[in-house]
């Protein structure tokens, strides 16, 4: 069993409260992620399960026993650092054995699970070498089997492929995947990459300021964010926003203008929004070449040809700050400072008001889900 409970957790360094009050669960099994901005509190909050820093108030509870007092040796976990931590005079051997020898564990079982950890992360034909002839992935592979051999509770996993380049990280990303997999085991897994999020992920706690700003699913918080912080940091690149008017509130939606034109979005409807200023968001990916519900002519300044797809980072047409990205097909034809007339569709709009709250999408996943797979049929 994994189970993990965090009642009204806090942290204060002084009086600086740096965790409010955080309420999750996870359940046996599950492989969440931990996501956020540098400063929002997520490694402390992983620290503060592992027991590396104190809890100020509140309860960390591990299958159902409170666990603030006890040191990370009793807690049932294992946790792998940014940094790979390992004996540069060690064999990989030695390095994963080593928290087994420190529990003085027979030499049979130990040789037992090193070479069951080392098959699982293909490590078996490294185990007489020294961490100085390895790979980035690999010595990140070693720390991770020196967590598998002592067969926790709950992996923890602070941001671990930090060190790596782009393409280690990506093979890597497939390698934990796979691990969480055949190990079925509860991970909680910390990062600032929120493509790495997306990716891994069983369900996302997307951390703001110590706060949780949302939890859900990976593609829940991609279609349907509660806030416009998780809208803003949940995609890449990041959502445009759009300032509108509220001009009318009706059981289809919601009817917004923005620079003269008029569109109704559907939205859950509310009530004293008519006549007030709220944001229109609209991702990238979503912005078409062409007419639209909403069109907008774009000065692109940057433009990124990526293959696949081409990114053009504009300023909208009275020229400013480059305050509006269009992720485009590869091949399409643009050029920088050419003015170029987009659109965008009134179903793939995000509405927030004045607070940053996110007004409830009337768009089904499952439905989003059907429309994809038509377009790759055709």
């Amino acid at each position: 069993m994994g189970q993990l409970h965090l009642k009204q957790v806090k942290k204060f360094y002084g009086h600086f409260e740096v965790i409010k009050g955080v309420e999750l669960d996870v359940t046996d099994g599950e492989f969440v992620v931990f996501v956020g901005p540098s400063g929002c509190g997520k490694s402390t909050l992983l620290r503060m399960i592992a027991g590396l820093d104190d809890v100020s108030s509140g309860d960390i509870v591990i299958d159902g026993a409170r666990v603030n007092d006890l040191p990370p040796v009793k807690r049932g976990i294992a946790m792998v650092f940014q940094s790979y931590a390992l004996y540069p005079h060690m064999t990989v051997f030695e390095n994963i054995a080593f928290p087994l020898r420190v529990e003085k564990m027979a030499e049979d079982k130990l040789k037992a699970r090193v070479e069951h950890a080392a098959r699982i992360l293909h490590l078996d034909q490294r185990l007489q070498q020294k961490p100085g002839m390895l790979s980035g992935g690999q010595r990140q592979r070693v720390a991770i089997g020196r967590a598998i051999v002592r067969e926790p509770k709950i992996f923890l996993f602070d941001e671990p492929l930090s060190n790596l380049d782009a393409a280690l990280r990506a093979d890597m990303r497939i390698e934990l995947a796979k691990l969480h997999r055949q190990l079925q085991a509860t991970m909680i897994y910390v990062t600032h990459d929120q493509v790495e999020a997306m990716t891994m992920a069983d369900r996302i706690v997307v951390l703001n300021a110590g706060e949780i700003a949302q939890t859900g699913e990976p593609l829940e918080l991609y279609h349907k964010p509660a806030n416009k912080f998780v809208a803003g940091f949940i995609g890449n690149p990041k959502m445009n926003f759009l300032p509108v008017t509220c001009r009318g509130v009706s059981e289809a939606g919601v009817e917004v203008e923005y620079r003269g034109q008029t569109v109704s979005l559907p939205v859950a409807p509310r009530d004293g929004v008519v006549g007030k200023a709220l944001t229109l968001g609209i991702r990238p990916e979503h912005v078409q070449i062409g007419d639209g519900d909403i069109s907008i002519t774009i000065v692109p300044t940057v433009i990124e040809r990526l293959g696949a797809q081409t990114v053009a980072y504009a300023a909208l047409e009275e020229g400013g700050a480059e305050n509006f990205c269009a992720t485009l097909p590869g091949s399409v034809a643009i050029r920088p400072e050419a003015p170029l007339k987009t659109g965008i569709r009134a179903v793939d709009c995000h509405l927030f008001d004045e607070e940053g709250v996110a007004f409830e999408r009337r768009v089904e996943l499952t439905d989003i889900d059907m429309d994809l797979l038509s377009s790759a049929a055709s």
